[in-house]
């Protein structure tokens, strides 16, 4: 099992909308970058941990913890011709971007990254880096179980 940080602007799908969705579960999509595309398509598999994270917000941080609850798939979005993540060279026989789909598994106390900037054990994370933007980031299992700690959702998720 593996555990992922992504990154999820709240005015295009929060960690509510993903709560609000039929099974909590929502298709990850418009990911433009190869390597976090490349994360998704050859490393997740389904049931890897998620830390769900708001960004572009006020208070950017994690809103809640999730699980991976499919095989990678072709992102729809890049065929909507017109459509904000369309691209002209992906076709439906050689798909460029990928999605998975989503599943909440507990919101816990929401966690800023003011915050998590603070916690020792955390000074690794990707998402910590000086010049990190990936939208999708490996975590470790100890950060993945220390975030688990500070937000009060136990160590037996995702499950």
């Amino acid at each position: 099992m593996r555990y992922w940080l992504m990154k999820s602007e709240p005015d295009e799908v929060s960690f509510d909308d993903v709560l609000a969705a039929p099974h909590k579960t929502v298709a990850w999509f418009g990911v433009r970058n190869y390597q976090a595309r490349n994360f998704m398509r050859d490393q997740m598999q389904p049931g890897d941990g998620i830390l769900f994270y708001h960004s572009s917000c006020a208070v950017p941080g994690v809103a809640g913890i999730a699980r991976v609850a499919s095989t990678p798939y072709a992102d729809a979005s890049q065929f909507e011709d017109g459509g904000k993540y369309f691209d002209p060279k992906a076709t439906p026989e050689n798909p460029r971007w990928i999605s998975v789909d989503v599943q909440a598994v507990a919101q816990g106390r929401y966690l800023p990254l003011t915050e998590l900037r603070g916690v020792p054990e955390l000074e690794d994370m990707v998402l910590l880096q000086k010049g990190s933007r990936l939208s999708v980031s490996p975590v470790t299992p100890g950060q993945w179980q220390r975030i688990l700690q500070l937000a009060g959702v136990g160590p037996s998720a995702p499950n």
